[in-house]
């Protein structure tokens, strides 16, 4: 009875965070340190797997402090940034945004780190020219892990994307799958002072001056 209770209330509390969260303003510089971190933590071991999809990636995206809430209609969102690679360098970040809605049997409420590896640049065309469902225009997986020689060098990309994510809090019933990510317009003005479409950015690297919390989340991808 104490564990269910213990559900409702956070259930209630991400819900309430989630219905409020559009008023409430995202400090872009904090949440980009807090994404370097976020991946830091991901992806600092010697896990052969996990850095093999790393290593192989076209796209890498963060999500840091993404909320999930439902007492049986349930949702997730939040902010974060991505960068893409060109010949080894990493772009300056653009940010973007999760929302997503379900229905059925779940009952909780969770905080997530979430990161995904874009293993083609497909994925990423889509959410520059619209709304991308993440599960429907390509295929999501969960990111393998794994220490041996032979998974890291047999592991075949049969995924678009592979997920990673990290939760805090009680939760059962909700995945990320049927998501939508979406480019922050607002969010890249904030930062970078003015108005940059995200394929300038992320594909020709032009921005007006790349920040310290920029250059240190790209420094902190691999091959860096």
């Amino acid at each position: 009875m104490k564990r269910q209770a213990s559900c409702i209330t956070i259930a209630v509390a991400a819900l309430a965070a989630l219905l409020s969260s559009p008023a409430q303003a995202v400090d872009v510089q904090q949440k980009l340190r807090v994404s370097t971190e976020v991946y830091q933590d991901f992806f600092g071991s010697e896990d052969e797997a996990s850095n093999h999809v790393a290593n192989s990636a076209k796209c890498i995206a963060v999500i840091p402090n993404m909320i999930k809430g439902a007492i049986g209609v349930g949702g997730h969102k939040g902010n974060g940034v991505i960068s893409c690679r060109d010949e080894g360098d990493w772009s300056p970040p653009a940010f973007i945004s999760i929302a997503g809605g379900s229905l059925g049997l779940q009952l909780g409420g969770q905080e997530s780190d979430l990161v995904l590896f874009f293993m083609t640049l497909r994925g990423v065309e889509s959410l520059l020219t619209s709304k991308f469902t993440l599960g429907g225009e390509a295929g999501v997986a969960a990111g393998p892990f794994g220490s041996s020689a032979e998974t890291s060098t047999d592991l075949r990309f049969r995924a678009e994307i592979y997920a990673y994510a990290r939760s805090r809090g009680l939760f059962a019933g909700l995945s990320i799958e049927g998501g939508t990510l979406t480019v922050s317009q607002k969010l890249i003005k904030e930062f970078y002072g003015e108005r940059i479409w995200p394929e300038k950015i992320l594909f020709e690297h032009e921005v007006p001056i790349v920040p310290p919390e920029a250059r240190l989340f790209m420094e902190a991808l691999p091959g860096s």
